[in-house]
């Protein structure tokens, strides 16, 4: 089974049925029990930081999830549930994030397209399990202005975000929204299946 972390902010539903669509039997809960029983989490998001890192540790959900995966628990952060794995975010004020990535999250600079609402063209910056069967310099769909900044754990970049992914052993994240990015989103998600053993 995998969990997607249900703290009230996210398209829930969506992720849902990509993640069946990518073979897996997805459950949405906020139950810590079920959550210390998956295979693998994914952490959606969409929305401000704080308010939703608020939310997220309301009854310790999110000290949990940081708990599973310091223990080596798969886990996948989607668009603001990736800038939520990092230290800290600028957006609106300075907070401190999960802290299971290295990086801080600000706003993203050097373009006019802001907010970046679209099909971007990824770099595969570093290797990750991620990226088995997907092409260098594919296209997936983002929706977003902040973004993360300089981690040493980098997994893809584009024109306009320079981190558009990132993993560190068990934990992996993309600033892109796979579920909203036809077979190759999906094809992400299937190989976060492969990881937590369910693919």
């Amino acid at each position: 089974m995998i969990a997607i972390v249900d703290y009230g902010v996210g398209n829930l539903r969506s992720v849902e049925r990509a993640l069946e669509r990518a073979g897996a039997r997805p459950l949405i809960t906020a139950d810590l029990d079920l959550l210390g029983r998956a295979s693998g989490l994914v952490l959606p998001g969409v929305g401000a930081f704080a308010p939703a890192l608020a939310r997220l540790q309301e009854g310790g959900l999110g000290r949990g999830i940081v708990e599973l995966a310091r223990r080596g628990r798969p886990l996948l952060g989607v668009c603001l549930g990736f800038q939520l794995l990092f230290e800290e975010s600028l957006e609106h004020g300075r907070h401190q994030g999960l802290g299971l990535l290295q990086g801080h999250v600000a706003l993203v600079q050097g373009t006019r397209r802001l907010p970046v609402i679209g099909w971007c063209r990824v770099r595969q910056t570093d290797w990750s399990p991620l990226w088995t069967g997907i092409a260098d310099q594919t296209y997936f769909y983002f929706v977003h202005s902040y973004a993360p900044q300089g981690s040493q754990y980098a997994l893809a970049a584009t024109d306009h975000t320079p981190v558009a992914a990132a993993g560190r052993l068990n934990v992996f994240g993309t600033q892109f929204h796979p579920e909203k990015s036809g077979e190759e989103g999906l094809a992400i998600y299937a190989n976060f299946l492969a990881v937590c053993g369910e693919g």
